[in-house]
């Protein structure tokens, strides 16, 4: 790599560390660490050990995100220096560690991209994953179980804690739907990158003919926000019933209507809730579950809301189809919103998608 085209690069990402950093509005976040370090010192801190916990994790949050912000501006600036020295004098020793340190901070910048666009107050929640096939019965029902199965491994490849809430089985094969628990740090704040419809194309397994089917599969997802969101909710507004909980292949959990489902009749949001060992212990969760979708209702319509007041030209579109999973006449999975392809099908079914995540994200800076 040419000296000059280092200092091109720097130059670029100089610049692009500077309104990033505007974005983030740092001498903001510096003054609220300060107000956090001041709360965490008061006397009964730890009273509700749970906010305690939560203050703390919001405060090292910001705290990395400051510090990472400053260590690659430093970075830049010493390697802007550098590429001076070697202008005024060459030193094909220093040009060689140069080259060496400007690949590992271009590294370090898309990184600190990553984490800037995962610096929304909900990202680090974890995540509620519905999985929903479209029309086309036992088709969609199969696509639907391959998504379940793809989206527990990635879970699994990143050391999440998966748990299923809800499952219904499909008659032939697959799965009517299915609702998914995901625990861990991010778990939201990556896999919101996976809201929308997945499309299938492939040589049907239940087709005699061996013809080529295209099936669909929406994919839904909201943060966890447990008790710490505060929404009231009318119980006059709620129709709750029980029934049997079933697991995977239709076979019973348990043997009493310990399954809960609960019925916002306002907005027609439902939340079932079948993972615990009691009706009671599934009421509660599936109320959680309820306050979480009313929740991230109510964030969208005000993104919406925002994007009309702002004049944006892209319409936020939930439902909108965003990836292509072709299994013949040839094989490549493709993201529709960003142009990222992958011809490792196999990979992706198996929980790689970390590709597909990451340029979504970027996408949402450039």
């Amino acid at each position: 790599m040419e000296l000059f085209e280092i200092r091109q690069g720097i130059d670029h990402y100089c610049e692009r560390l500077k309104q990033l950093g505007e974005s983030l509005d740092l001498n903001v976040k510096k003054q609220k660490i300060l107000e956090l370090n001041a709360l965490m010192e008061k006397e009964g801190f730890w009273d509700d050990a749970k906010h305690a916990q939560k203050i703390i994790n919001d405060c090292n949050a910001l705290k990395d995100l400051v510090a990472s912000y400053e260590k690659l501006d430093q970075t830049l600036a010493s390697l802007s220096q550098t590429t001076q020295i070697l202008k005024e004098e060459m030193d094909l020793d220093l040009m060689e560690l140069l080259e060496e340190e400007y690949s590992e901070s271009i590294q370090e910048f898309e990184q600190f991209e990553i984490k800037v666009l995962l610096s929304h107050e909900y990202d680090h929640s974890s995540a509620i994953l519905d999985i929903h096939p479209g029309a086309g019965g036992t088709e969609s029902q199969d696509w639907a179980e391959m998504l379940y199965r793809m989206y527990s491994r990635y879970a699994a490849n990143h050391g999440y804690k998966v748990t299923v809430l809800d499952y219904l089985a499909g008659e032939e094969a697959g799965i009517k739907s299915v609702s998914l628990l995901i625990e861990g740090d991010l778990a939201y704040g990556y896999l919101k990158a996976e809201k929308g419809v997945h499309r299938l194309v492939r040589i049907s397994p239940f087709d005699s003919g061996g013809r080529r089917h295209t099936s669909f599969a929406s994919v839904d997802v909201a943060p966890q926000f447990n008790n710490e969101i505060e929404i009231e909710i009318n119980p006059n507004d709620l129709e709750i019933d029980t029934h049997r909980a079933s697991g995977a292949g239709g076979q019973h959990i348990n043997k009493t209507d310990s399954a809960v489902r609960i019925v916002h009749k306002p907005t027609g949001i439902t939340a079932t809730c079948q993972a615990g060992r009691s009706q009671h212990e599934n009421r509660e969760q599936a109320m959680l579950i309820l306050k979480s979708r009313l929740y991230q209702k109510e964030i969208e319509e005000q993104e919406a809301r925002l994007a009309e007041i702002k004049g944006e030209q892209k319409r936020i579109e939930w439902g909108s189809q965003i990836r292509s999973y072709v299994f013949q006449p040839y094989r490549m999975v493709k993201d529709l919103r960003t142009g990222y392809e992958v011809g490792n099908v196999q990979a992706v079914m198996d929980g790689d998608l970390d590709g597909f995540i990451f340029a979504y994200l970027k996408s949402q800076i450039e």
